[in-house]
């Protein structure tokens, strides 16, 4: 276990080592990213929890992309500009205030008026993310009539959507239980999950799990008292469930990259019974943008 949080540690000091520049906009010090560079600079930040977007080119200076709101309507005065500085030349009508269709964007006119240039942007569906975690829980689904708790640790891999602040991801997810002395039951469970985030901002999202398949390789020793005669039998089980377990959790952003993640799990399930406690199951881990 010091092993592991060693290494966590580790991986979080080196995640806030990634290179910014300072910049001065508007008599506004901020620190930015170059997202793409050519005839066209594109650069970006998280800024006060939302996303930020600026362009440059060789006769300019930095200038901020904005969608302001009026009477109701978006003004997308970011197509406007882009508009202007591609002297018409691309179209702006599908063109989103995203990072990544902003890229593609820019990237494309660069392409168009430099042949040395080389483009970045690739054009991925889909973003995957690569989460460690550990924690405490009281494994409600199984009998534990003193509620004790006991150690967690496991993984995840995370599935969304690339062009945007997905709400909807799908996660297939390790986690194992610890045995102790009191409670002498473990398992390993590998299990599908979907997950919907309905507070999504770009620093701080909460979400809902839903675990609808699991498959579980369990052990446990039980004790017991027939008349003064002690009795000890060990199981061994396998098991593949459909139970819908449902949870909830929250990530935090450390930076464009990485994110402090929150979760309290196993609160109830569809067709697994509880066994008498009521969830005790909390965890914090770390996740990566692969």
């Amino acid at each position: 276990m010091k092993k592991f949080i060693c290494l966590f540690c580790l991986i979080l000091c080196f995640s806030f080592l990634e290179a910014q520049d300072v910049y001065i906009v508007n008599d506004e010090k901020i620190q930015l990213n170059t997202e793409v560079n050519g005839d066209i600079n594109l650069l970006w930040n998280i800024i006060d929890g939302e996303y930020r977007y600026f362009v440059s080119t060789d006769n300019s200076d930095l200038i901020e992309l904005t969608n302001t709101k009026k009477d109701g309507k978006y003004q997308e005065e970011y197509k406007a500009l882009l508009n202007e500085l591609t002297n018409g030349t691309m179209s702006t009508k599908k063109l989103n205030l995203t990072l990544f269709s902003l890229k593609e964007f820019i990237d494309a006119y660069n392409a168009s008026v430099d042949s040395d240039y080389q483009s970045t942007a690739k054009r991925n569906k889909l973003q995957f993310r690569l989460g460690v975690f550990g924690g405490l829980t009281n494994s409600p689904f199984v009998t534990n009539p003193d509620n004790l708790t006991t150690p967690l640790f496991g993984g995840e891999l995370e599935v969304l959507d690339v062009d945007q602040i997905s709400r909807h991801a799908a996660f297939l997810q390790f986690k194992h239980v610890l045995e102790q002395d009191e409670l002498q039951y473990s398992t390993t469970e590998l299990a599908l999950g979907y997950r919907f985030r309905f507070i999504n901002k770009a620093s701080f999202n909460l979400y809902g799990n839903v675990k609808f398949a699991t498959l579980n390789f369990s052990n446990a020793t039980v004790v017991t008292d027939n008349n003064g005669t002690i009795t000890t039998e060990e199981f061994n089980e396998t098991a593949f469930d459909v139970p819908f377990i449902f949870g909830i959790g929250a990530d935090i952003r450390v930076n464009k990259n990485s994110f402090i993640t929150l979760a309290y799990n196993e609160l109830f399930a569809i067709f697994i019974d509880n066994q008498g406690n009521f969830s005790t199951d909390f965890s914090i881990g770390y996740k990566i943008n692969l």
